[in-house]
């Protein structure tokens, strides 16, 4: 896969929560995947908030010396604590629009565990995959197995007839912050 303008970095477009979790190795994946962000030179595309494992990925990206490009609407600014120190920053007037920024700013998806609304953005991204509107890679970073439930409702979809066989191969399910970066190091050889 080649970056399409030069002049931008590869970029990873990071959905995780806007809350740590209950597990300490959900916020120890996302400051990992941050630093690596920046190490690998990447760019980090993101929700811009400063808050659970947002503001981990973020802070660590930037410590890094890394890239950031954070896009948040209006409504969030206060709750999710709007990180106005980042790259880019650009506040969106709803949530349609900044997942289509998201999106259309980024090379490939990480889904991080994350809440209702990383669970939305990432059936939107799957849903767009399935019906040809991209061909984006997307991964799941199965931080101790917290997709494995999601994987499970997907392959039940599957056997009860409303998806084929082939969507499980529209996402790759990793189980840490190593086989990932290997991954998308491997898909841009």
């Amino acid at each position: 896969m080649q970056d399409q303008n030069p002049a931008v970095p590869f970029s990873l477009c990071v959905y995780c929560g806007s809350r740590d979790g209950n597990k300490p190795a959900f916020h120890a994946d996302a400051t990992t995947l941050g630093r690596e962000i920046a190490r690998e030179g990447w760019r980090l595309v993101y929700g811009a908030g400063d808050v659970g494992l947002m503001g981990a990925v973020a802070r660590s990206c930037q410590a890094s010396g890394g890239e950031t490009f954070g896009v948040i609407p209006v409504h969030l600014m206060n709750m999710e604590v709007g990180k106005r120190d980042l790259t880019t920053f650009v506040v969106t007037e709803n949530m349609h629009e900044r997942k289509k920024v998201m999106f259309m700013n980024s090379d490939a998806i990480v889904v991080l565990p994350g809440g209702m609304g990383s669970l939305d953005e990432f059936f939107e991204v799957l849903t767009w995959k399935q019906i040809g509107l991209h061909d984006k890679p997307i991964f799941l970073l199965s931080t101790d197995g917290y997709w494995a439930p999601l994987e499970t409702l997907i392959d039940h979809v599957i056997a009860e007839g409303f998806a084929s066989d082939a969507s499980r191969g529209l996402y790759t399910s990793v189980g840490s912050v190593d086989e990932l970066v290997a991954a998308v190091r491997a898909l841009r050889s």
